[in-house]
């Protein structure tokens, strides 16, 4: 029988390919805009995920995300540094600045300062120069897109010359980074450097990174920072969180304050609604185009589970290949533009969301089916002898 359902399924070549990749298309728009949804919304947290080495951040308690800021006092490095079960603890800048280039075009760049002496928060890898080189009087690290941009169609390398708030920086090493939620350059350079490359306010701590003591927890020594750095009258003091939980801030934060939820949600919902609909419509009319064979099936004494087999293994096999060719374009998809398009570097097809569509397709077969199955259930065998 399964041999029977199979002939009967691709005797129509263009009927046949029409289901095929009608759920194919469906499973392309639905995989490639949860991947790009997904993408996006993790680049919210890229800055804070590349500083791997701080395990504990801390921050001013009405901070909502890690790209709009209060400032903290210096002094406040210094008091977190006292609180009991503190391995160490450094200061981090991030914040916009201007870089001007020698033909006079400038950008937008996002400045990130490390810590002086041990560099937490540097780039990880670098692809010229060395980080340590960081140290060098006017050193500023710039992320390889971010030097396409400036410098287009010229060669990577370094010595080159930036001017922000009017002081000179030297490019002494070219890095890759995590793609920010800004399509703008990365600039890395020390602490007390990059104070210098903004306008100077009273205060211009960004962050403090810190790391746990052996034999101390995470969580505890973020209780401890909470309460102990709470002065006399002050309810609320400073707020330290786990690195996971702060990255979790940034993305909840854009999840409910911007409506890239919404946008994405649709054409998700299109791209499901589009794929049922063709794969039903065109299995609707499969099933009435067939009638008299299953009814000459049921004839010859197959039972209506026997037919519901049949049904269910064609609409296996159109799930089957209709979701490896979406898969395989959105795989490509991202291939191709990663090399193509900078702004959508990083952005990959991720197992989970090629699971999630799997029961995606899987709900759409079903549905498919059920459309055609009444009509067969309903056949009398009588029909195929009128």
């Amino acid at each position: 029988m399964n041999w029977v359902a199979w002939k009967m399924l691709n005797g129509d070549p263009v009927k046949y390919l029409g289901t095929v990749f009608g759920v194919g298309f469906g499973v392309l728009l639905i995989a490639q805009q949860c991947s790009i949804f997904v993408g996006i919304i993790l680049r919210t947290a890229n800055p804070v995920a590349d500083v791997r080495e701080a395990k504990i951040w801390v921050m001013d308690p009405y901070l909502q995300n890690a790209d709009e800021i209060k400032p903290l006092s210096d002094s406040d490095l210094y008091r977190i540094r006292g609180v009991e079960g503190v391995d160490w603890a450094v200061r981090l800048y991030k914040g916009l600045a201007r870089a001007k280039i020698e033909t006079g075009n400038f950008r937008q760049v996002i400045l990130m300062g490390v810590d002086d002496q041990s560099l937490v928060g540097a780039p990880a890898k670098m692809i010229l120069g060395d980080v340590r080189d960081l140290k060098r009087p006017d050193a500023i690290l710039i992320d390889k897109f971010g030097y396409q941009f400036l410098w287009p169609n010229q060669p990577l390398e370094t010595g080159r010359e930036v001017e922000m708030n009017d002081k000179r920086a030297v490019i002494v090493g070219i890095c890759d980074v995590s793609a920010p939620f800004q399509s703008f350059p990365v600039v890395y350079t020390r602490y007390s450097q990059a104070v210098q490359f903004v306008a100077s306010e009273r205060q211009q701590l960004s962050f403090v990174a810190a790391a746990p003591r052996e034999g101390y927890s995470i969580r505890d020594v973020c209780n401890r920072i909470n309460s102990q750095t709470r002065s006399i009258g002050d309810k609320t003091g400073l707020v330290a969180m786990p690195y996971e939980e702060f990255i979790w801030l940034n993305i909840k934060y854009y999840l409910e304050n911007t409506g890239i939820p919404v946008n994405f949600g649709i054409t998700i919902t299109l791209g499901f609604i589009v794929g049922t609909a063709i794969a039903g419509q065109t299995f609707y009319l499969f099933t009435i185009e067939n009638l008299k064979q299953f009814g000459a099936l049921k004839a010859m004494g197959v039972t209506n589970w026997g037919i519901i087999g049949m049904i269910m293994l064609q609409a296996c096999v159109v799930g089957v290949i209709g979701l490896s060719i979406g898969l395989g374009l959105t795989a490509l998809f991202f291939v191709a533009t990663s090399r193509l398009l900078p702004d959508l570097r990083g952005l990959h097809l991720m197992w989970e969301i090629a699971g999630g569509t799997c029961v995606a397709v899987s709900l759409i077969i079903v549905l498919a089916s059920a459309l055609s199955l009444r009509k067969v259930l309903t056949l009398e065998p009588a029909v195929v002898f009128r």
